[in-house]
């Protein structure tokens, strides 16, 4: 019993530094997204008219850390979106002219310190809808990817069907 008692000890105080030295780990340079929710909210425009507002929530994560843009590379789109209209149980691409298609968002520029340069995290996305722009019985939904600075593409994500009647959100199954 007397021996066993010192290598507990010494098991002890070897154990948490051992647990600091995990390995780092080691995601592909290409970005990948998965698709949370989408959650349909009432608002007031800017002019005071109401309006309909969405947010899309999705994850994120990028191996080598390049996602984001500068604030002087204000042109650079890096979160591109696909508008779908349902029309008699299909889904249809809107129009490019459409004024609700979103034209895409700049994701903006992120780093990590230090040896691990991974980024993940979930990243929120507001869009606003005017109700003379939609009949409130339409359904749509979007199909969205991101790039980073390499110009490596993510998956294509697809989000759950949106009713404009919904108040509340839809979630991936």
């Amino acid at each position: 019993m007397k021996n066993i008692l010192p290598i507990l000890i010494l098991i002890v105080l070897i154990l948490p530094f051992h647990s600091g030295c995990e390995k780092i780990k080691q995601l592909p340079p290409e970005p990948y997204i998965e698709f949370r929710q989408f959650t349909m909210f009432d608002t007031i425009d800017p002019l005071g008219n109401q309006a309909k507002g969405g947010l899309l929530d999705f994850y994120f994560e990028d191996g080598d850390g390049d996602l984001g843009v500068l604030a002087e590379q204000a042109d650079t789109i890096n979160l591109l979106l696909t508008l779908y209209y349902k029309e008699e149980g299909v889904f249809i691409e809107a129009d490019s002219t459409d004024d609700n298609r979103p034209k895409g968002y700049r994701i903006p520029y992120m780093e990590r310190e230090g040896q691990n340069k991974t980024l993940q995290g979930r990243i929120e996305i507001t869009f606003f809808y005017y109700y003379y722009t939609f009949d409130l019985t339409d359904t749509i939904k979007y199909d969205f990817y991101i790039k980073d600075r390499a110009g490596n593409e993510s998956n294509i994500e697809s989000t759950c069907e949106i009713p404009f009647s919904l108040d509340g959100a839809c979630m991936n199954e």
